[in-house]
């Protein structure tokens, strides 16, 4: 079966608010085995809004649409529902009652127009809404049902996931499942050239390769009846991508992030860990201190953004910056060196560059890093050269750390692992 999303509201249009409904829905709907292929957002008009859901439901089995279910004039979307889908509004008991029920408990009285939302198409199901004064509903006729939710998202996924997919799932028998490999140290290019013939041959599952900043995501998605035979189908597919990819893979579980996975194998190995940061300005710490568990290891952090914090915190030569510059293989090495030795920690890692926009010259130009990995006194210096604006920069310098720790740490006990040490 096919499924169509409508978000409705003119402040999705307009960008004040960011429609994070759609990507919700359309994950959900996939994971239940529904086809999406078309999503639309249309403000707070009535003909625009009536003329869209006419064409969604011309085309697609489902339709659900969020926003506009409110007490205000410009909540338009269950009474252009109803026109369309031919059913009067009528009021629903059981909703008044909840309204009711819901300004009660906070010691307030409803004003006159809150009870447009106890107005339910004729025939309805009703969507109950603890959360807040707008029920949704489901309107089915023969082969066309039309979902109506309410646009706050923490009203929206307690309703869909407790109503909704209940109800979805009878209409649309077996489900696709997917699971996220996740690779570092190599780019997408190189991702699918070593992957081309599994992403040509596909059929079920389904491979699909995205860029991430710093990092590259592969899907592999089976559909199949149930949960068991699609993890069956799922399993030799992502055991083939290891094979292929190796050390590359940092994790296939979805809520691990590149920095979970550096924090968990600096505590595997009992590692501590300290950074000195330029142009990321601290973001590189930030993103390690975001992981549960990261006080074991994490030992400190410096921005040493000007010349003599470099000198004086951490030792860099005044030489070495008037010779190479700030922004130099030299200058990172000996920041890594000196925060190593001053901090004490296994791991140091520091990082230089040129965010921008300004200060560029033609040898060396804005989004040139430099970062530099010491683990147990070995010292890895890798260039960079990112591009995009100063943030975007600053990000990616920070995710490129990342990665560097981790191959460096791997490197440093796999060479111990075959005797090298």
């Amino acid at each position: 079966m096919t499924v169509e999303l409508i978000c409705v509201g003119t402040e999705l249009l307009l960008g004040n608010i960011v429609n994070t409904n759609a990507a919700y829905l359309a994950e959900k709907c996939a994971g239940l085995g529904l086809s999406c292929y078309y999503q639309t957002v249309v403000g707070d008009n009535e003909q625009r809004l009536e003329n869209t859901l006419h064409t969604a439901i011309e085309r697609s089995d489902i339709v659900i649409l969020s926003g506009g279910l409110g007490p205000t004039e410009d909540d338009l979307t269950k009474e252009v529902a109803s026109r369309v889908m031919g059913r009067e509004l009528v009021e629903d008991a059981g909703s008044r009652a909840c309204i009711e029920a819901f300004f009660a408990a906070r010691g307030a009285i409803p004003t006159e127009n809150n009870w447009k939302q106890a107005l339910i198409p004729r025939d309805g199901i009703v969507l109950p809404n603890p959360n807040g004064t707008a029920p949704g509903v489901i309107i089915a006729e023969k082969d066309t049902h039309v979902v109506l939710l309410p646009g706050p998202p923490h009203e929206l996924k307690p309703m869909f996931e407790n109503h909704v997919m209940p109800y979805l799932m009878k209409l649309e028998p077996g489900i696709i499942s997917s699971q996220t490999v996740k690779v570092c140290g190599i780019g997408e290019s190189k991702v699918e050239t070593l992957l081309k013939d599994l992403i040509d041959g596909q059929e079920n599952p389904t491979l699909a390769t995205y860029a991430k900043t710093g990092e590259v995501h592969i899907r592999v998605t089976a559909k199949a009846e149930g949960e068991k035979e699609a993890r069956r189908l799922i399993k030799p597919v992502v055991k083939e991508i290891k094979s292929r990819l190796g050390n590359n893979i940092y994790t296939t579980e979805e809520e691990v992030t590149l920095e979970r996975a550096v924090v968990e194998l600096l505590l595997a190995n009992e590692l501590t860990v300290t950074c000195a940061e330029s142009c990321t300005g601290g973001l590189l710490s930030a993103r390690l201190i975001n992981v549960p568990g990261v006080s074991d290891v994490y030992k400190s952090g410096y921005v040493t953004y000007s010349n003599k914090a470099k000198r004086k915190l951490l030792g860099v030569k005044k030489s070495t910056l008037n010779k190479y510059g700030a922004v130099s293989r030299q200058t990172a090495e000996e920041m890594a060196r000196g925060l190593a030795f001053l901090s004490k920690s296994d791991v140091a890692v520091s990082i230089t560059g040129l965010a921008g926009p300004d200060g560029g010259t033609e040898e060396k130009p804005v989004g040139l890093v430099y970062i530099a990995c010491c683990v147990k006194g070995e010292v890895t210096v890798k260039e960079y050269h990112f591009s995009g604006n100063r943030q975007t920069i600053r990000e990616a310098a920070a995710s490129a750390a990342l990665v560097l720790m981790r191959s460096c740490i791997l490197e440093y006990f796999s060479e111990i692992t075959f005797g090298k040490k």
